[in-house]
């Protein structure tokens, strides 16, 4: 068995070694044509484009992606081929849920935001939208929750997004990117939604970048409907908007679910499912790496901004911003 894996993928080289006859790292951009045509299966993330184009004429009979995402995947294009790909749903949650922990204690600290006296908006309450309700309750927040799907589906406690744009203090959003449908997400935050705001809000993204449109949150910004953004992702990655990345509170190398603890879940699962799909018997066992800036504070809100600041990804990404993906590709060890 040939299996072709994006070489930024950490943690997986020892295991994937002893499943396959024969393993080729390459950089996840670079995986092309030629690289797939004798593979049997495919180990990314999201910078490679899983369709036709890559695909037909190859013996890839299985994609396994390292991400909760697969907007990167021709999902039509794979099951009518008969194709089985599998994404990591809930893999890096808690990765996130530390980024937006320490940047809701950012916003209170620095922009002296009273948090129990604030309303979250958290729109898309799924597996990682679930620990920020979750974390967010902690925090002593009033919180609303936007989810057309479960809402759909009978499952109560859900508001209008036009209720989130009246009633909160802050937004985040916690979104697939879904660019058609019922339920489509891709400039879910355009500029009607922006002039629907009433409490110049604080907007948070760290879904997809084409969840929010650029131009729109710009001009929201300059026009004050919106008092600051924390912006993880970004449209056009790697060539992010400068006059955005300069405006915002807090802007980063979408890495807010970029902690060892949540990319060894994304490997340990993409490898399990490789694994059940291919009926190959073995443990997969990756061991966490010591938090090497231990120990911390007792109390949780402190030891959040200890362990992990986002104010050093910022500063890092706004001196060299045409560092963006190898900022991602060679991030930092940080531990939950």
């Amino acid at each position: 068995m040939k299996i072709v894996v994006d070489k930024k993928i950490p943690y997986i080289s020892e295991t994937i070694e002893k499943i396959a006859d024969e393993v080729v790292y390459v950089h996840g951009k670079d995986i092309d044509k030629a690289t797939v045509r004798d593979a049997d299966a495919l180990i990314i993330r999201t910078r490679t484009r899983c369709d036709k184009e890559l695909l037909e004429g190859s013996k890839v009979k299985f994609i396994g992606t390292a991400t909760i995402g697969f907007d990167h995947i021709d999902t039509k294009y794979c099951n009518e081929t008969g194709i089985t790909w599998r994404n990591c749903p809930g893999c890096n949650a808690g990765a996130v849920e530390q980024y937006l922990h320490a940047i809701l204690l950012l916003l209170q600290k620095e922009k002296g935001i009273d948090l129990s006296k604030s309303c979250l908006g958290i729109v898309g309450v799924g597996h990682v939208g679930s620990h920020i309700l979750s974390m967010a309750g902690r925090l002593g927040m009033r919180i609303l929750l936007n989810d057309p799907p479960r809402e759909d589906r009978g499952e109560n406690g859900f508001v209008s997004l036009n209720t989130i744009a009246e009633k909160c203090d802050i937004i985040t959003f916690h979104t697939p990117l879904i660019r058609e449908g019922l339920y489509k997400t891709e400039h879910l935050a355009d500029k009607k939604f922006f002039n629907n705001l009433k409490k110049s809000p604080v907007i948070i993204n760290t879904s997809r970048g084409e969840v929010i449109d650029t131009e729109a949150i710009l001009e929201a910004i300059n026009d004050k409907k919106i008092s600051d953004a924390v912006i993880d992702v970004w449209e056009n990655e790697p060539n992010i908007n400068l006059e955005l990345l300069e405006k915002v509170f807090i802007g980063t190398p979408h890495i807010a679910g970029y902690s060892a603890d949540g990319k060894i879940n994304a490997t340990r699962m993409t490898l399990e499912s490789l694994c059940s799909f291919f009926n190959i018997n073995t443990k997969i066992e990756i061991s966490l790496p010591p938090d090497p800036n231990a120990p911390y504070s007792a109390d949780e809100n402190t030891r959040i901004l200890q362990q992990y600041n986002p104010h050093n990804d910022y500063n890092a990404l706004l001196q060299n911003p045409e560092k963006f993906e190898s900022m991602r590709g060679n991030y930092n060890l940080r531990r939950e």
